[in-house]
């Protein structure tokens, strides 16, 4: 091996840097750059960076292995029908979409080379050039129409059919252009076209078992409820992408489970590692943990159609029976932060953080639950695992329930089936919600009259109209006021419990390079397979 100069500079780098991928040893090369007149810490700093860099240089091949939390036999490759952070997973590895949101939530192009309006209602989209499909077709812009369309049809059962409501009038201007007009202006049109459920699919596809996408991985298996697995697309319009040769997913519903799978190996990557289970994994070396606080929220829903949510009393003072600050401290280990019964969260420019959390006030819980003639009845709450920390929130109310003469009956029921079974259907039940990009998309899907995912059956004709007024209003200021006052409407009039925002905790082994954030939410927002490598 050579000999590095006398006067060391970083310009000598590259060379520390092969020779580490050559199988030099830190202490080889460090003894070589001690004989060529380099000091212990100059010599120290250029090992680091050289080690830094390899780590960051994607390297190819290698099968993974990842574990997520949520399945049932409902498992959808169905663009326009996925419901859990599974269907998220597996669509964003057999699919794109038109646009993407960085880090910081910003649009930016997938799909699409550009996305222009002049008036924020007419949008004119021009596509990428020689993206194919996992069947060999051309993506053109009768795709796009076909895929966006297909929402809006009611035989579909599209989860976003409200938010695509809005797109009216579709032109294909030439294959790879296209025009939409919106009912009014919606500046936050290419945000929107960044959801999970917005992936493009081939012109008259009505089997979503294929899995034909134009994504980074082209589909092997898909087992509902079981697993999936992906090979390379070896005809991927982004050439670099992805880094490993196969992706296999499958969900591990139990927090100890999933997190014992990681360290036994048997799984690269687990998603949303319980508090107990944390510690477990900080102390066993070969692991990392990476925390993202995107907005997701578990929530107690009350629904306000149904006894005893139709009496607003007893909704009212069970949002001063929540003790926010200990299912935070206590439920959450910390991993969270107090939330005030909206869905907008802190890491949301539009958060209102002077709307306060409801105090945790017994004596006036108390006080509202027994003038709404319920102080001495056995109430049932559902939860479940499959709504994150759910039970253990349910645990916790219903210690403060029992301190003031409430009967909470917490009937814990199984992860399977409970989206199906009891999710939007029970009376009183949790939720589980994952981050959405703009305010306006998660008011359209919670909390607007004719949501489908209206949670506690919530109906304002106020609020639909100022939703309505912010969605096209330029002025940022003006639109800042009401979404504020929207905030203010669903913590105050809603029978949403919202107690804290949650901060999702993926942990990984050592050898998982290339994982950043979403806005999302964890597992990179369901992105992670394109883009994280294994390094030998």
């Amino acid at each position: 091996m050579q000999k590095l100069p006398t006067n060391w500079s970083k310009s000598d780098d590259a060379f520390v840097e092969n020779a580490i991928r050559r199988g030099a040893t830190r202490r080889e090369l460090l003894q070589i750059m001690l004989a060529g007149g380099a000091a212990v810490a100059t010599a120290g700093l250029a090992i680091g960076r050289a080690d830094q860099a390899i780590a960051a240089t994607p390297t190819s091949g290698g099968a993974l292995k990842a574990a997520g939390w949520s399945s049932s036999i409902a498992d959808t490759l169905d663009p326009a029908k996925a419901s859990t952070t599974t269907d998220y997973v597996r669509i964003c590895t057999f699919y794109n979409r038109l646009s993407v949101l960085d880090e910081k939530g910003t649009p930016q192009m997938e799909l699409a080379e550009s996305i222009d309006s002049k008036d924020a209602k007419t949008w004119t989209i021009k596509l990428r050039k020689g993206v194919t499909f996992h069947s060999g077709k051309t993506l053109t812009s009768a795709d796009v129409i076909f895929s966006l369309k297909r929402h809006q049809d009611p035989a579909i059962g599209s989860k976003v059919a409200k938010v695509v409501a809005q797109l009216k009038d579709f032109k294909a201007v030439d294959d790879l252009t296209l025009e939409i007009v919106l009912e009014a202006p919606n500046a936050d049109l290419p945000s929107i076209l960044a959801l999970h459920h917005l992936m493009i699919v081939a012109e008259g596809t009505t089997d979503f078992n294929a899995g034909n996408g134009t994504g980074p991985f082209v589909k092997e298996v898909f087992e509902p409820g079981v697993r999936s697995i992906g090979t390379k697309n070896k005809s991927y319009w982004k050439s670099s992408l992805p880094h490993v040769d196969s992706v296999e997913f499958f969900a591990i519903v139990d927090d100890n489970a999933r997190a014992n799978a990681l360290l036994s190996g048997d799984v690269h990557l687990a998603g949303q590692i319980s508090p107990r289970s944390r510690r477990l994994v900080e102390s066993m070396p070969g692991f990392v943990m990476t925390q993202a606080s995107a907005g997701n929220y578990t929530n107690l829903n009350i629904r306000l159609d149904m006894a005893p949510g139709d009496k607003k009393d007893f909704v009212d003072g069970m949002k001063h029976l929540v003790n926010r600050e200990q299912i935070v401290k206590a439920a959450l280990r910390g991993y969270g932060q107090i939330g005030n019964d909206q869905p907008i969260s802190p890491a949301n420019r539009y958060h209102d953080a002077s709307l306060q959390p409801k105090a945790f006030d017994p004596d006036k819980a108390k006080f509202l639950i027994n003038k709404a003639g319920l102080l001495n009845q056995t109430i049932p709450v559902i939860a479940s695992d499959a709504a994150a920390f759910s039970v253990e929130m349910a645990g916790m109310i219903q210690a403060s329930a029992s301190q003031i003469g409430l009967k909470l009956d917490v009937q814990r029921v199984a992860s399977d089936g409970y989206w199906n079974n009891y999710w939007l259907k029970s009376p009183i039940h949790f939720g589980n919600i994952d981050p959405r990009p703009t305010p306006d998309i998660l008011f359209s899907l919670f909390y607007t009259s004719n949501a489908a995912w209206n949670e506690s059956r919530y109906k304002s004709d106020h609020f639909d109209s100022l939703l309505l007024e912010a969605r096209g209003m330029l002025d940022e200021g003006k639109r800042h006021e009401i979404y504020n006052q929207l905030q203010s409407m669903v913590a105050d009039e809603a029978g949403t419990i919202i107690p804290a925002y949650l901060s999702s905790v993926d942990a990984m082994s050592e050898k998982v390079k290339g994982y950043t954030s979403s806005p999302f939410g964890g597992l990179m927002g369901g992105t992670f397979a394109e883009y994280i490598w294994l390094a030998a």
